[in-house]
């Protein structure tokens, strides 16, 4: 449910923009932008809080409560009157679904044993392959044949079935609080970041004059002022929310720069797609889920190769291949217009998810490779917060240029011009990854997790 409801509601941005604006006037994209935007911001703030609630209250609790957030969030989502009401209840089910994943990824890991941990790799893989393909078709075909409203009750049912079940299945708790939280660096973050991110978002209402640019310059320098303050706070406490010391490792601070580069331009730019066939194209939402998914078909073939070929191969021999990919296939989409070929279109998906499926794996295991095993959990960590954070700026930062295009659009070419645009920034960003790409080890590189005798690894987080 959590990996569907990240891609399910990029086909609905256009239903949005219509059915919850005010007037006759569809809302801006920068505004529907943010019912994605919360989620993701809501993902990452929630991260670094799961190990600690685990060993806190105890992990069964913990995921029954999730689940349970993540169903009223669902819930609440479908009652919405207004986007704001919609964005806000975004953000509680992504505060829900994001403990979903390495809450689930410790109960089975414990459950599996070190000897089964393979399988259990391949059996977790198939709903993140699935996710990408399946969310936007069915998104839409739930908003042609019902309403947009039951994107998000169809979860109810299931969430209520999960919570039962996972009553009666799961091991009694027995929680040993460990270490203690970093309230402080949560308190600073999270803020920092949303209001950065609001104050961005609003440049376009800004221009069009909506509202003047205060807003924009209040509450972008306030929230950049509170991201830098938690940089400097990162520092001082033992067991900080973001262990920001991991970054003396070489290996992890390209890999993470990398990451952040290619997740804030690729996310960002293919939640544009969609939008692009049904406002341009004139699709309907099935359609639009329809033509986006042979980007996850893309993303299936090559991600199980890579992943085989990063035990064998250094790193630095195989994401750069994923990235040209990606920009051969972002490429394509900066040249489209109201009559592209769908032939030519689909294939520049295929090409962007074969280098999708090349690229964020190899990256997270390079990145914890040369860890050493007490430090996993925090480089998986800071790892997911990267991508989810990247995704945030990437779809504000996208959103925000589109808008500004479509307001000067006077014709539907001048609008598929607008597409094309923002596309093209996306393909710089693509462009700009294949730096510190390059810069990654093209030798075979010595593992370090075994380097602690005494320590047990905890498991990794595998990325939404």
């Amino acid at each position: 449910m959590s990996i569907l409801d990240i891609t399910v509601v990029n086909v609905a941005l256009p239903t949005f923009a219509t059915d919850l604006a005010d007037g006759a006037e569809p809302l801006a994209y920068s505004t529907v932008a943010w019912t994605v935007t919360g989620y993701t911001l809501a993902l990452a703030t929630v991260i670094p809080l799961t190990g600690w609630a685990a060993d806190r209250f105890g992990t069964k609790r913990l995921y029954l409560a999730a689940i349970g957030l993540f169903t009223l969030g669902s819930a609440l989502c479908a009652l919405a009157d207004s986007i704001n009401m919609l964005i806000a209840f975004r953000v509680l089910q992504g505060l829900g679904g994001g403990m979903l994943m390495p809450l689930g990824m410790t109960i089975m890991t414990k459950a599996a044993g070190p000897h089964r941990m393979g399988r259990l790799m391949a059996i977790l893989g198939i709903p993140m392959l699935l996710g990408p393909i399946l969310g936007p078709i069915i998104g839409g075909w739930l908003i042609e044949h019902a309403s947009w409203h039951w994107i998000f009750l169809i979860n109810v049912p299931l969430g209520v079935i999960a919570i039962a079940y996972a009553w009666v299945v799961l091991a009694k708790d027995s929680p040993q609080p460990s270490e203690s939280f970093d309230f402080l660096g949560m308190a600073l973050m999270s803020p920092g970041l949303a209001l950065f991110l609001y104050g961005v978002s609003s440049i376009p209402g800004a221009a069009a004059g909506e509202h003047g640019y205060t807003r924009v310059w209040v509450t972008g320098i306030l929230g950049l002022a509170l991201v830098v303050a938690f940089v400097f706070h990162t520092f001082r406490p033992e067991h900080p929310l973001l262990d920001l010391r991991l970054f003396k490792n070489r290996n992890l601070t390209i890999s993470i720069i990398t990451m952040f580069l290619f997740a804030a331009a690729f996310f960002g730019g293919l939640l544009l797609v969609p939008t692009y066939f049904q406002n341009i194209r004139g699709e309907t939402a099935l359609m639009a889920g329809i033509l986006v998914a042979p980007q996850g078909i893309g993303a299936m073939l090559t991600m199980p190769i890579a992943g085989n070929l990063s035990d064998r191969l250094p790193v630095g021999r195989i994401v750069p291949v994923g990235i040209v990919l990606i920009v051969v296939g972002m490429f394509g989409l900066t040249q489209v217009d109201e009559n592209t070929s769908y032939g030519v279109l689909i294939a520049m998906l295929v090409v962007m998810g074969l280098g999708m499926g090349g690229t964020m794996m190899p990256l997270f295991t390079s990145a914890l490779k040369t860890l050493k095993a007490h430090e996993v959990a925090r480089g998986s960590t800071l790892l997911n917060i990267t991508q989810q954070i990247a995704s945030s700026v990437g779809v504000a930062l996208m959103s925000v240029i589109l808008t500004a295009h479509l307001n000067d659009a006077r014709s539907p070419h001048e609008a598929a011009t607008s597409y094309a645009d923002t596309f093209w920034v996306a393909w710089v960003l693509v462009v700009l990854t294949l730096v510190p790409a390059f810069m990654l080890p093209r030798k075979k590189e010595e593992s370090h997790l075994l380097d602690d005798e005494a320590g047990e690894a905890a498991p990794p987080v595998v990325m939404h």
